[in-house]
């Protein structure tokens, strides 16, 4: 059937003028735009594709089909935008409702909620996806944009109902774009907004370069932790992935294509920044590099009290201003509230033959918690490495018999996560819902988030890690549109579990969903001023809290200023989507509200 082919201008259509003998004809009776495409727009390519020479006519073929897909697009789902927009495109990448394609764009890795776009455009340019944008925005009926990079959104963020999602990403196997442009001499490296950070190292590595500050998962897109934050254990020495970005390439959402930096539209720069994908889609980014070492030597130990735990963790954070041998690079840590949890984590530190129990440690609580703590180096420096290590180890104050070590190649250390997912692909583990919770919780505040999360409402099973580690608050931009806690030190605390269908109450995606309910609930009762990472909000009120008065202001402004008609990444559930006509009034203080 036509309906499931691709929108794109296919050479094995252009030697022909005639229909497919699959199409079928539109039911009876048609909508009013469909009578304009067919007493109107397709007469009129039909008598161009006669009126012109062989040359043009190979160029006319092809819309003439797009009309009659978007026919049908009209009469199956109800597209409710000016069919003209989508024709006047002049796409070089292709607009797609295969099946296969809106059916990968209606779901996410939270797996949690669902939402089948209109439509799917696989750009190969910036100006496919400035058109694109720019098309909506023109639009008179309206409708919304969404970027989608791997699809590693947890609650539908990069989800639409009522429009076009852009897949950013590699789509399958075809790259219509180049490879990240390294500059060793300037130190950056460019790379389109849908790149994956794996490509991204995996190119700069060549040079003997890379970015300075990662994710712990590789396998996400460069756009998409760039309009959130990026975090992971170098955030504390670099800052997080925003911070080390020196100039962007975006489409506004009034489909403007513009570069910016702290120099050239810094407005802009800021507020894209960790700005939810709300004031523009980045197509291109530029970002610092270092030298790239060769080796990690990659440690964790064990803590049974919560004090002398985050004690360390702050003490080596403190550290981000000395010389590379007198700290650590890389600081993270997490909770272990069950056996099950630590036995498999013992895989790569433990081994299988004296399998751990967490009452072993005499944990306080039942809880032990994990310092992981890696150090970078070279070979060139690989005789001093046991010493800078030791040096550092002597002023933490772990329990003595839980050091396990390993020592690994740098791109390994990096990518450890994948090979994980690895295993729980095999399993059929990785393709479940997963209602991740992500919060920034005050320092001030951290040892009572321990005794009423950690030790009270989480029990003895958790489904899966626990991530717990501090960040520095003078290495984040406040310019950016990301809402950090109102302290020098915060703490990244990241629940990351799975949903399973197991039978067992407490790993199912109701169980999980209420306990991340109660543990927001407790925050609110205790004042705990938490702000969620990878943000997702449903009441008013919510969104407020999250920004407070002044950054809700400047995030309404900016809003204003670059998507006015509220076009783009609508699944966040900010400000409510697109509708005609517009007015001031939709964006302070109103909010898209959901009960």
């Amino acid at each position: 059937m036509l309906r499931g082919k691709s929108l794109k201008r296919n050479p094995a259509y252009v030697s022909s003028t005639t229909l497919p003998q699959d199409f079928v004809p539109f039911p009876p009776p048609p909508p009013p735009c469909v009578v304009y495409l067919s007493f109107t727009l397709i007469p009129s390519l039909y008598k161009s594709l006669f009126d012109t020479d062989k040359k043009e006519r190979k160029n006319m073929a092809p819309k003439l089909l797009l009309t009659f897909v978007i026919c049908r697009l009209i009469t199956t789902v109800g597209l409710t935008l000016d069919p003209t927009d989508l024709l006047l495109l002049g796409l070089d990448g292709h607009l797609s409702v295969d099946p296969s394609d809106v059916a990968a764009a209606s779901v996410d890795f939270g797996m949690m909620t669902r939402a089948a776009p209109l439509a799917v455009l696989h750009p190969s340019s910036a100006e496919d996806v400035a058109r694109m944008v720019g098309a909506a925005y023109r639009s008179t009926h309206g409708f919304s944009v969404s970027a989608k990079g791997h699809g590693h959104s947890i609650n539908g963020q990069a989800q639409t109902s009522s429009g076009v999602v852009i897949e950013m990403s590699v789509s399958k196997g075809v790259r219509q774009w180049g490879l990240p442009r390294v500059s060793e001499k300037s130190m950056y490296v460019d790379a389109w907004g849908g790149e994956l950070w794996i490509d991204v190292l995996t190119t700069t590595i060549q040079y003997g370069l890379a970015p300075k500050s990662w994710t712990d998962y590789l396998y996400l897109s460069v756009g998409g932790t760039l309009s959130n934050a990026g975090i992971s254990g170098q955030a504390f020495n670099h800052g997080p992935q925003i911070s080390n970005v020196y100039e962007l390439d975006v489409v506004t959402g009034k489909g403007e294509l513009l570069t910016c930096s702290e120099e050239q539209n810094s407005e802009l720069f800021h507020a894209v920044l960790g700005g939810l994908g709300q004031f523009g889609i980045i197509t291109r980014a530029r970002i610092g590099l270092e030298a790239a070492p060769q080796r990690v030597r990659w440690i964790r130990v064990l803590y049974s009290h919560f004090s002398t735990f985050t004690k360390d963790q702050e003490y080596l954070i403190s550290l981000h201003g000395q010389p590379s041998n007198q700290k650590f690079d890389y600081v993270e840590g997490f909770v272990i509230v069950d056996e099950g949890l630590i036995n498999n984590w013992r895989s790569s530190f433990f081994s299988p033959r004296n399998p751990l129990k967490i009452s072993s440690f005499g944990a306080t609580g039942g809880v032990l918690y994990c310092l992981e703590i890696a150090k970078n180096y070279h070979d060139s420096s690989a005789d001093t490495i046991d010493q800078d290590v030791e040096a550092l180890l002597k002023k933490l104050d772990f329990i003595p018999s839980s050091v396990f070590t390993t020592d690994l190649p740098y791109v390994d250390f990096l990518d450890r996560v994948h090979k994980a997912e690895l295993k729980l692909r095999s399993k059929g583990l990785w393709d479940v819902p997963h209602p991740w919770l992500n919060l920034f919780v005050p320092k001030s505040r951290i040892a009572d988030f321990d005794e009423g999360v950690f030790k009270g409402i989480l029990g003895n099973k958790t489904s899966g890690p626990i991530l717990i580690y501090p960040m520095n608050k003078n290495k984040w931009d406040d310019r950016t549109s990301v809402v950090t806690p109102e302290e020098d030190v915060f703490y990244v605390v990241a629940l990351l579990r799975s949903a399973l269908d197991s039978g067992e109450e407490a790993q199912s995606l109701e169980y999980l969903a209420n306990q991340n309910r109660q543990i927001l609930r407790f925050c609110d009762d205790a004042g705990i001023k938490v702000k969620q990472y990878l943000p997702h909000y449903t009441t008013q009120q919510e969104w407020l809290d999250h920004f407070g008065h002044d950054n809700w202001t400047l995030f309404s402004k900016r809003k204003i200023a670059f998507d006015p008609r509220r076009i783009l990444s609508t699944g966040q559930r900010i400000f409510e989507p697109p509708t005609p006509p517009l007015s001031a009034s939709a964006f302070m203080p109103s909010l898209y509200h959901y009960s």
